[in-house]
């Protein structure tokens, strides 16, 4: 994969990315995880599937890794292969995110599996430990699902320790973004202008729930990095998923020799404004499966028949929601 820049943050990244949400911890929210990882889910057996991924994902070409606090021990995970792998470390662009908390003590039937604080005291706790895990390797760092509600985008002393944070460790500053309102957030955090550190934006999208299209493309106009997660919908846009979605995703594919995960990642890359699509990969298979959107060019017919499975956004959240960590 030809390397990119990420809008103008000035960072390197690759056009599929790594997202590590599904491997630094035992449960997750992903269709067919059991069938993935059956019962090798110890914090050991954890930390070799990672690493298997992630060495696969950088002989395919991927260089941008994306982890966060809640993701149980993503970020210690990522920091043991870098410092396996020093000939990845010079390319590797990683970002972490800060604002939830892991607290299902590695239990896959936990009630509650992260809590979410977007205090400047949260920050301040969280902040040290990245930085202590990742060091120099760390570029990009985000405040993880902003809200409107929540608060966090009108924050004073968020946003000058984001800033400060910015300056003394040579960070860029991001945030994600989740819900039917993300393109709300995301617009929030534009008028902000300079008083707001913010530099790019991950948001879900994908061809069930592409709302936010229009509020990326701005954020992208504005020199912002565009970085997407969740473009399979937690395994719905899979050979896994909803069969009626899943045929479509694989008749547009056959063509080209493509799987349905390839499609739905390929649609994603086929928008102006993406710098980067997560792949939220558990095996090394699936890792090889999903760069194939690489070089999949979709026409716009089959680019018009994707939109066609849009769903009303409400209804994509709810469906979410209602997915049990497995």
């Amino acid at each position: 994969m030809r390397p990119r820049s990420l809008g103008g943050t000035g960072l390197v990244v690759s056009p599929i990315g790594l997202g590590l949400a599904a491997l630094g911890r035992p449960a997750y929210i992903d269709i067919g995880r059991n069938d993935d990882l059956a019962d090798a889910r110890t914090p050991e057996a954890m930390e070799r599937r990672c690493h298997e991924v992630l060495d696969a994902a950088f002989d395919a070409g991927i260089r941008y890794v994306d982890v966060a606090r809640s993701y149980g021990s993503a970020e210690g995970f990522l920091a043991s292969w870098l410092a396996s792998r020093p000939d990845a470390v010079a390319d590797v662009t990683v970002g972490s995110k800060w604002g939830y908390t892991y607290v299902a003590d590695w239990r896959v039937d936990a009630e509650v599996h992260e809590v979410k604080d977007h205090s400047v005291d949260a920050l301040r706790r969280q902040a040290p430990r990245s930085l202590e895990l990742l060091g120099h390797d760390l570029a990009l760092y985000q405040v993880h699902s902003a809200t409107i509600e929540g608060g966090v985008l009108d924050d004073a002393a968020v946003l000058e320790e984001l800033r400060r944070l910015g300056s003394e460790h040579g960070l860029v500053i991001g945030m994600s973004v989740s819900g039917p309102r993300q393109g709300d957030v995301v617009r929030r955090a534009l008028a902000l202008g300079d008083a707001a550190p913010f530099r790019s934006v991950q948001a879900t999208w994908n061809v069930l729930e592409p709302s936010v299209g229009a509020a990326l493309a701005e954020a992208h106009d504005a020199g912002w990095g565009v970085v997407v997660k969740e473009a399979l919908a937690n395994g719905r846009l899979t050979g896994r998923g909803e069969p009626a979605v899943a045929a479509a995703l694989r008749a547009l594919g056959e063509p080209h020799g493509a799987s349905e995960d390839a499609v739905a990642l390929a649609a994603v890359l086929a928008n102006p404004w993406a710098d980067v699509v997560l792949s939220g990969a558990v095996t090394p298979a699936q890792v090889r499966s999903n760069v194939g959107a690489a070089v999949l060019e979709l026409s716009r017919d089959d680019l018009d028949a994707l939109a066609s499975l849009a769903v009303e956004p409400g209804a994509y959240w709810d469906a979410r929601a209602a997915l049990r960590w497995g």
